[in-house]
């Protein structure tokens, strides 16, 4: 395990202040790495190679949850959420964080895919898995929150630039629009709670949040808002971020997570693929309404370019590096550019590199006020996929109808004029026609 604070001499255990120098879940966060680098590679030599790490990071919570007397889970403790401190409480330590037991979750279940597909460890595996259904659900508080602890300690007038409990949201894929309705809408209740003013750092994680919650508009509010120019003459105590002449962002004082932290976000405003899908611009702003990216990876292996303009796709260049299903999620109706293969998406992803971990149902206050969710029309597609080689998917406008005739050639036969030419895919239902009052 790992502390929050460590150095060049290799420091893991706690220093200064439990406010920030106390962490258990350190050592398991900077675990999700090694797994997320296997599912965009397939890499099976080098996730062998870094399994033992997940692996005794489970082990390590296998020794150190404890049960918790009110609900008899399985917490952390002692632990804290990160640099915040309910008032209520008094302390900022405390059992059962959200974020520890998000963490956690997402330790013991990438721990489980990596033994199955490296086909180890079974029996421990079934006892991770045993642990993990017992570590806490989410929960939604009074206030229509996510619950940052346990309890509901929560307060709407608390700022504080950390957002810790929505490690589930962003990195991680544990609240789903589709899957999690609840926890979105409370996550994103939460984010509107804590506000835009914060750090660098923690405006650039911001960003990766906003655009999970398919807000544009509002990721790109922060992006200009973390661009702010900060003078490096000047020493400030604001706390406000910004950015330095030279690009670095300002905490202040420089902190790189910042402008990591931005440039995942505005991928991430671009093209997701954690839920189950690559998705293509899920948080697209107004103020992008026609642009082009290439060079982007996606779960399984996939390559992706695209362009766009008045914010439907134009044209996608997927190359496949492992093979297998691709699902793509799109804002419009597209085809294949040489007419095969697309079909429309049901049921489960069946390719492997895109599982999603099923969480508890959420615990939710009565007196939380919940809102319904109202999406974007998109369009999800299927098509299989040989490694190595390279697709094309082009617009494809649904075909109006035109006109229709019947030549005396042909009279068994009636001719239909439509608006564009047609694309072979699934997504036409075709056309009726009557003749004399009979279809």
């Amino acid at each position: 395990m790992l502390h929050h604070n460590t150095d060049l001499w290799r420091t893991t255990g706690m220093v200064d202040g439990a406010y920030y120098g106390m962490w258990p879940t350190g050592g398991a966060w900077l675990s999700q790495h090694l797994w997320e680098k296997y599912i965009y590679s397939g890499d099976t030599t080098y996730l062998r190679s870094v399994y033992p790490v997940l692996r005794d990071a489970c082990k390590f919570f296998q020794s150190f949850l404890v049960r918790e007397p009110k609900n008899n889970w399985l917490v952390v403790s002692p632990s804290m959420s990160p640099e915040n401190n309910p008032s209520v409480h008094g302390a900022s330590t405390a059992a059962g964080v959200t974020m520890d037991n998000q963490i956690v979750f997402d330790l013991f279940n990438k721990t489980i895919h990596a033994a199955k597909i490296l086909k180890t460890d079974s029996a421990l595996a079934i006892q991770f898995k045993a642990l993990c259904d017992q570590l806490p659900p989410m929960q939604v508080g009074k206030y229509s929150q996510l619950q940052e602890w346990m309890d509901d300690w929560d307060s709407p007038t608390d700022h504080n630039r950390h957002v810790s409990h929505l490690y589930g949201l962003f990195p991680s894929n544990q609240i789903s629009a589709y899957k999690t309705p609840e926890l979105f809408d409370a996550a994103r209740t939460s984010l509107i709670y804590r506000g835009d003013v914060s750090t660098g750092w923690s405006m650039g994680w911001k960003i990766n949040l906003w655009a999970r919650l398919f807000d544009g508009n509002h990721a790109f509010q922060l992006i200009n808002n973390q661009l702010t120019y900060v003078d490096p003459t000047v020493t400030s105590t604001s706390f406000s971020g910004g950015t330095y002449p030279n690009l670095f962002d300002a905490h202040p004082p420089f902190q790189i997570d910042g402008n990591f932290g931005c440039t995942s976000g505005i991928t991430e405003m671009l093209m997701q693929s954690h839920d189950g899908v690559i998705q293509m611009l899920p948080a697209i702003p107004d103020d992008w309404k026609t642009g082009e990216i290439k060079g982007l990876r996606a779960y399984g292996g996939f390559d992706v370019d695209f362009s766009w303009s008045n914010g439907e796709i134009q044209k996608i260049t997927i190359h496949s590096n492992l093979g297998g299903n691709c699902r793509i999620r799109v804002p419009n109706v597209v085809g294949m550019e040489n007419g095969q293969g697309l079909t429309i998406a049901s049921g489960i992803n069946p390719n492997s590199f895109f599982v999603t971990d099923s969480v508890k149902q959420p615990i939710i206050s009565a007196a939380a006020k919940l809102n319904n969710l109202t999406l974007k029309k998109t369009y999800e597609y299927d098509f299989q996929t040989e490694a190595g080689k390279t697709y094309f998917i082009v617009s494809a406008n649904e075909p109006e109808f035109v006109s229709a005739r019947i030549t005396p050639q042909n009279p068994d036969k009636i001719y239909l004029q439509v608006s564009t030419p047609v694309v072979k895919q699934h997504s036409y239902s075709g056309v009726s026609v009557k003749i004399n009052n009979q279809t």
